[in-house]
């Protein structure tokens, strides 16, 4: 019962390239949002940070057809990136990456954020009155004190990215091998007959993934936060 066939490898092995190039996309902006966030005051922050976690609230079919409508091949920037640089992402295994990503983002920048406000400014302070710049205070004192929360973050958005089905289904449908995920796969499972076996040892698989990012994740942070806290203190 629990030998994997041809479809489910190969919605494992979508799945997991499409999580990783989601979270590696999407941390380098998570990390500039967040700080932003918790380190800036300026017009329209609220709509900003209400924008950024809309995606939780919204339901994924919402989210996935805004995606549509923007980067499709009709769409505004979906027609200039196929135009001016040859890239289409509609469809594809990269806009699946997309739509993963985004969903991810609101957990990303959330505990990207609330690492950055829990970092005592006052370090911050002293090495500025020492006269290092905003850049380097940033790199040598604010991003490895949050450490364990970007490394929390990266992994919660990368556990959402493997279970994302709305959104992915919406803009990039349920392409045999080039879109159909994990989640996908166990909605197609489940409409065909025979396919109960194979949609349960799906299930079984992502409850382990997600089950172990979870666990990774919480044993990243503690040890990062055991090997900073000393050079804090």
């Amino acid at each position: 019962m629990f030998e994997l066939g041809p479809l489910e490898l190969e919605a494992i092995r979508l799945s997991l390239r499409v999580a990783v190039w989601a979270v590696l996309g999407s941390l380098p902006f998570g990390i500039f949002t967040a700080w932003l966030l918790a380190r800036r005051d300026f017009p329209g922050k609220s709509i900003l940070d209400g924008v950024i976690h809309l995606p939780l609230v919204l339901p994924p079919v919402v989210t996935g057809y805004a995606l549509l409508l923007l980067l499709g091949r009709r769409g505004p920037l979906g027609e200039w990136l196929e135009q001016t640089l040859g890239i289409v992402v509609a469809f594809r295994w990269t806009g699946a990456a997309i739509a993963s990503a985004v969903m991810g983002f609101p957990l990303m920048v959330r505990a990207i954020r609330l690492s950055i406000e829990a970092v005592d400014r006052r370090l911050e302070a002293a090495a500025h009155t020492l006269g290092a710049n905003r850049v380097w205070v940033f790199a040598t004192i604010t991003l490895p004190l949050t450490l364990p929360g970007i490394l929390a973050g990266a992994i919660l958005a990368y556990a959402k990215s493997l279970g994302e089905f709305g959104a992915t289904i919406t803009f990039v449908s349920n392409i045999p091998g080039e879109t159909r995920t994990i989640p996908n796969a166990i909605y197609t499972l489940t409409q065909v007959p025979g396919g109960e076996d194979a949609a349960l040892r799906l299930c079984v698989i992502a409850v382990v993934l997600s089950m172990m990012a979870l666990l990774v994740s919480e044993l990243l942070a503690r040890a990062v936060g055991r090997r900073v806290q000393p050079h804090v203190a």
